[in-house]
């Protein structure tokens, strides 16, 4: 028979390796090498930490003054609200009382921070005891706090002393509000209102606040807040004069 031709690929005989060698851990290592496994350590330190966020209670009060929220997150919100309390009503009035309580709820805590932002701002913060420069506070600053915008008018009623109005001619938030037909009489602006007689008990002048539609011609949205003032009110501004 012929010799069969040399292999082309050579294999280690363990025949010419000894016991020792064989079971040597430093020489099988440097035939068959692996990847070494990264430790604990340094598995974690390599993966990048995630960007922490400041909280929103870490937030100084002063520099948010200027934020804006989306409008029409704002509008969103505002509508499963009004969707929210309707299912769980027995009537328009009730709607309109709920809406009220929420405002409420809010204009306390809007006139807690603006007082914080004067009392912060001013070495001698001043306090309105007067109603009509209160009224004017209401009606541009308290405005432009929640809104973004000044109301558009004060009115005083001519047949009763004890009442007077502030006017808005395009309420934010009934802007994206449609109301059926069988329910005219709603006027979301009741959460407004709210917020008013909020900051006019937080200030000592305490009233009834309701809203009322009174849409014109070149506004359909038009809003009336119609602020009656109580009989001490009255009284201690006549003591002023």
């Amino acid at each position: 028979m012929s010799a069969l031709p040399p292999s082309r690929f050579s294999v280690l005989s363990s025949s010419s390796l000894s016991s020792a060698e064989l079971l040597s851990p430093t020489n099988s290592s440097t035939r068959f090498s692996l990847p070494s496994v990264p430790s604990i350590a340094t598995a974690t330190t390599g993966i990048p930490k995630p960007l922490s966020r400041p909280n929103i209670y870490d937030r100084p009060l002063n520099k948010t003054r200027t934020a804006e929220v989306s409008a029409s997150a704002f509008a969103f919100l505002f509508s499963e609200i009004v969707q929210y309390m309707q299912k769980r009503v027995s009537g328009i009035n009730d709607l309109e009382r709920r809406l009220n309580t929420l405002g409420y709820r809010i204009g306390t805590r809007v006139l807690e921070l603006m007082v914080w932002r004067a009392e912060s701002a001013s070495k001698a913060p001043k306090r309105e005891i007067r109603f009509l420069p209160a009224l004017m506070s209401i009606h541009t600053n308290v405005w432009k706090a929640v809104f973004g915008k000044p109301a558009d008018a004060i009115e005083k009623s001519v047949q009763n002393e004890d009442e007077y109005m502030i006017i808005d001619n395009d309420p934010v938030i009934t802007r994206n509000i449609s109301v059926p037909r069988d329910m005219s009489q709603l006027s979301c602006s009741s959460f407004t209102a709210g917020i008013v007689e909020a900051v006019l008990d937080g200030l000592g002048f305490p009233a009834r606040v309701t809203a009322h539609n009174t849409p014109v011609n070149d506004f359909p949205l038009r809003n009336t807040i119609l602020i009656k003032l109580e009989k001490s009110v009255l009284e201690r501004e006549e003591l002023f004069r």
